[in-house]
């Protein structure tokens, strides 16, 4: 296993391995599904300390969300991973000063209530920052903090819809098109990890924190490219092309003998002239409008029908090794089950085994990506519900009779 493959054993206190780079790092994640609990996922595989901070009788819905097994809802296991978990609830006089508490020695807030919602609780930017001038306060909502939408419930697929994906994603005589999965939510996690990091390291020159205000419509725009630029100098809307591209081509996905699924990408000039000569059909390279990404384009139906018919009469391993043989880029379209098997994926580790308290040996995505000297880990999966809220009050400073009170107003 490479370095960032093996986790650490299991549990809040392993501390195995070399020092990662965000240890000494607490983050205190008050959000739920779904990218502010990724983005506090991501520092915690780094080592920062993250506390997940949940409501005692309404826990985050994704620990429902999904596929269960023995009543375990296993989407938390993954987002849940090197989190300690308590229960607060913000709203009590209790919970809001425990929170205060907790805030005083953090160095990151991660929260996506509507705006106003902290405000409300009397745990706004003004009190959150007196009793820490060197916090960073992550918000993360679907519309941002300010604007006309800022009030409304916003989920990813929101954005998905009005960043302009779903209008281009699909086939030209079909409806715009939404991902089976948390797109904008996941990139709107891993955009708000980087302006975490962004602001922490402006916090070793100026001394002060500062609030990160992150709409999880906008990471979603800059994603999809150069459009609104086209659309401002050109007046050109793109339409939907489905696997097609208006780049280059041939670029589709192509059935072979056996019934698989193969993608090709020619994105570069070289490559597409090594598809064609691959395919038995070098004359088509002379041609004038081949030079250009664009030309062939507009002359996907013409090497679609070439580069389609060659993959056709082969399997997917033959198809592909003749590729590899020609230097031209192919890949095979997976399932999870491939991936799983897959050799390159293995040697990467992308996908590592970890020990689970309740479930025993899972599988799961590892750390997003690998540090030579100091790499991050999965030191433990998603805890239950509140598991560590006792251990985190007691070393917070609260005595006995101060826990039993807040349990006996309802605020943990």
């Amino acid at each position: 296993m490479t370095a960032r493959t093996s986790p650490a054993p299991a549990g809040p206190a392993a501390t195995d391995g070399p020092r990662p780079p965000l240890h000494g790092l607490r983050v205190l994640d008050l959000a739920t599904l779904f990218a502010g609990p990724l983005a506090a996922m991501m520092l915690g595989d780094f080592g920062a300390e993250v506390v997940k901070v949940e409501h005692p009788r309404k826990p985050d819905p994704s620990r429902g969300h999904g596929p269960a097994k023995d009543g375990v809802g296993l989407w938390w296991k993954v987002l849940g991973r090197n989190k300690r978990t308590m229960t607060l609830d913000l709203s009590t006089p209790g919970g809001r000063d425990t929170l205060l508490r907790l805030a005083a020695s953090a160095d990151v807030i991660v929260e996506n209530f509507r705006p106003g919602t902290l405000e409300r609780w009397g745990l706004g930017w003004e009190e959150l920052s007196t009793v820490n001038p060197r916090l960073v306060l992550a918000r993360v909502t679907g519309f941002g903090q300010f604007g006309p939408y800022a009030h409304r419930p916003g989920f990813g697929t929101l954005a998905e819809a009005m960043s302009g994906f779903a209008a281009i994603t699909g086939e030209p005589d079909g409806p715009p098109t939404l991902p089976p999965f948390g797109l904008a939510d996941s990139i709107a996690a891993l955009a708000t990890a980087y302006a975490v990091m962004t602001a922490l390291t402006a916090r070793h020159t100026t001394g002060q924190g500062q609030v990160v205000d992150m709409a999880i419509i906008e990471p979603m725009l800059s994603v999809i490219g150069p459009h609104p630029l086209w659309y401002d100098q050109l007046g050109y809307v793109q339409p939907r092309t489905g696997n097609r591209s208006r780049n280059n081509a041939p670029r589709n996905t192509y059935k072979t003998s056996d019934g698989s699924w193969v993608a090709v990408s020619t994105s570069a000039q070289s490559i597409a002239e090594r598809v064609l000569r691959l395919v038995g059909r070098p004359e088509l390279i002379d041609e004038p409008w081949f030079a250009t990404g664009t030309g062939r384009a507009e002359h996907a139906d013409v090497l679609d029908e070439a580069v389609g018919s060659w993959i056709a009469r082969h399997t997917r391993d033959e198809a592909l090794a003749a590729f590899e043989k020609a230097e031209a880029a192919i890949a095979p379209v997976y399932d999870v089950r491939d991936v799983l098997d897959d050799p390159q994926f293995q040697a990467l580790g992308t996908v590592t085994e970890v020990p689970d308290p309740e479930l025993g040996p899972i599988r799961m995505q590892n750390v997003l990506f690998r540090l030579s000297d100091t790499p991050g880990a999965i030191r433990w999966t998603g805890r239950p519900h509140g598991a560590d809220t006792h251990a985190l009050l007691t070393e917070l400073g609260l005595r006995p009779e101060e826990i039993a009170a807040l349990r006996a107003e309802g605020a943990v």
